[in-house]
């Protein structure tokens, strides 16, 4: 018998923003598709039936395509943490079931490894950004939030399989410091209970900030398959796995060096030149002479003649005015730096764009140094130079 499967999917997402601030983090799209249409696919034929939690930005969860299970959505009215979100499931679902993230990925195989009862954890060389998971016996002991000194390097991916027992602990769990209640404690007490197994995945990828997006495209589109089924005119080169959706065009003198993604209704050059690991959304428009590297762009969005994006991730409806470039290298060569939430943040690369949000604006010629982000409906004038981080919306 198949079992339901729980998606959690109802945060803020501060540390995405400002790519947050406009829809929900389940509803960023990577090589085609949200990243909750992605787990719902690597759902398909496990599952009888999904609940999604919203809350954030609920109204704009939508879910595009067919599932061969069905999909019920409950509110979690007030975010009061990952327990209370599974809570508003009490009553409602019965024996065991899947309980995911539903802003990170996973790959098919580890989730049919969840066999019982148990937790899936992966390996990680950053044990203190992460819920790390103590080991005895095969069995889960414990989950310590970020600890400053970890008893191993096995990270809490925030999936498990569970069953009903579960509400009874959420409904007496007390608010963690932060003024939540929090999955992971519960967890920990249903371990005092039953044996929870501890399974080991092979591939859970994160998305905490925004150049996580591109670290599971490039990821996703490894896998790609080639398909044409747009437009290539003459003396236009297409090299490797690229996926041309309907409707799309690549002019004559454009260079696409895969793997590459291209959704429906795309106009690309003549003579642009997309690098690997580059995603357009639907209805994208490249111009002449523009070159593209590994970079999510979404549905929409306009790069126009004489731009230059590297390693940058872009909302829908974002138009690069001609000559636009996004600086992705320090000159000392260093770790690109990004300040969330007033902290700098070390993405751990040395290249790094820019992140600009939905139906932000660019004036021609405009440059953004690394690691600088643009909020929504931002506009730049002609020939600004973007020195750090863009809030203010300017109308004219």
């Amino acid at each position: 018998m198949r079992l339901e499967a729980v998606i959690l999917a109802a945060g803020k997402s501060e540390r995405l923003r400002p790519l947050t601030l406009t829809k929900p983090k389940p509803m960023l799209r990577v090589s085609g598709k949200t990243l909750l249409e992605w787990t719902l696919t690597q759902l398909e034929g496990m599952v009888k039936r999904v609940w999604i939690v919203v809350g954030y930005l609920k109204e704009r969860v939508e879910i595009e395509g067919k599932y061969g299970f069905q999909i019920r959505i409950v509110e979690q009215k007030r975010q009061l943490g990952t327990a209370h979100a599974l809570l508003q499931l009490d009553g409602l679902i019965s024996g065991s079931f899947l309980v995911l993230p539903g802003d990170d990925h996973f790959s098919r195989e580890d989730l049919q490894k969840l066999k019982g009862s148990g937790v899936l954890v992966q390996e990680t060389e950053r044990p203190r950004d992460f819920g790390i998971v103590e080991i005895q016996d095969g069995r889960l002991k414990r989950i310590q939030e970020k600890p400053e000194k970890p008893k191993s390097n096995l990270a809490n991916t925030g999936c498990y399989l569970l069953d009903e027992e579960i509400f009874g602990i959420i409904r007496k769990l007390k608010k963690s410091p932060r003024g939540e209640y929090e999955l992971p404690s519960a967890i920990n007490r249903l371990a005092e209970r039953q044996d929870l197994r501890v399974v080991k995945a092979k591939e859970w990828i994160p998305v905490t900030y925004p150049w996580d997006l591109l670290k599971l495209n490039q990821v996703l589109l490894e896998k790609m398959e080639k398909r044409i089924y747009g437009k290539v005119e003459k003396n236009a080169v297409i090299q490797g796995k690229v996926w041309l959706g309907k409707n799309s065009i690549i002019r004559a003198g454009s260079y696409i060096q895969g793997p590459v993604f291209i959704g429906d209704n795309c106009i690309i050059g003549p003579n642009s030149f997309l690098r690997p690991y580059t995603c357009l959304g639907n209805g994208c428009r490249v111009g002449n002479a523009v070159e593209i590297k590994n970079s999510l762009i979404g549905r929409n969005s306009f790069i126009s003649h004489l731009s230059y994006v590297g390693d940058s991730v872009l909302g829908d409806r974002v138009n690069f005015g001609a000559g636009s470039i996004t600086a992705n290298l320090r000159h000392d060569e260093k770790n690109i730096r990004v300040r969330i939430k007033g902290k700098l943040i070390d993405t751990g690369l040395r290249k790094f764009g820019a992140v600009v949000a939905d139906k932000a604006k660019l004036g021609i010629g405009t440059l953004i140094y690394p690691g600088r982000r643009i909020w929504p409906g931002v506009w730049t004038k002609p020939g600004e130079i973007v020195r750090k981080d863009l809030k203010q919306t300017r109308k004219k």
